[in-house]
């Protein structure tokens, strides 16, 4: 895994929560009013992102490994290998994620995530 000091604080520990499976301190890395676009899905607010990392992400156990660290256009852009008990139908193998994270304020307040492109 690439050193976690290369990563922004927030984002080291968004990864690390996920690999401890610490839905708390996965919460705790957002802002209130942050925004998470997971493929074509938009999650708006705690609430909604609760939600979701915890059918999408805690209910089947995700890992993730970081494989590369950018920083683009004001954001921190990873491409990680994820593993977990999720639905692999039409995924390939291994899995590897293009994540964006802008942070602001100490917080996560935007995050994308998408199937990583051949090129990366």
């Amino acid at each position: 895994m690439t050193n976690e000091l290369t990563l922004p604080r927030p984002v080291a520990n968004f990864v690390r929560a996920i690999n401890d499976q610490d839905a708390d301190r996965f919460l705790s890395t957002f802002a209130n009013d942050a925004v998470v676009t997971d493929g074509a899905r938009e999650f708006r607010g705690a609430a909604a992102i609760k939600e979701w990392s915890d059918r999408e992400i805690f209910d089947v156990n995700v890992t993730v490994d970081v494989l590369d660290v950018a920083d683009r256009d004001g954001q921190t852009v990873i491409i990680a290998k994820v593993d977990g008990a999720f639905d692999r139908t039409g995924l390939p193998d291994p899995v590897l994620l293009e994540q964006r994270f802008t942070v602001n304020g100490g917080k996560i307040a935007a995050f994308s995530s998408q199937l990583a492109s051949a090129e990366n």
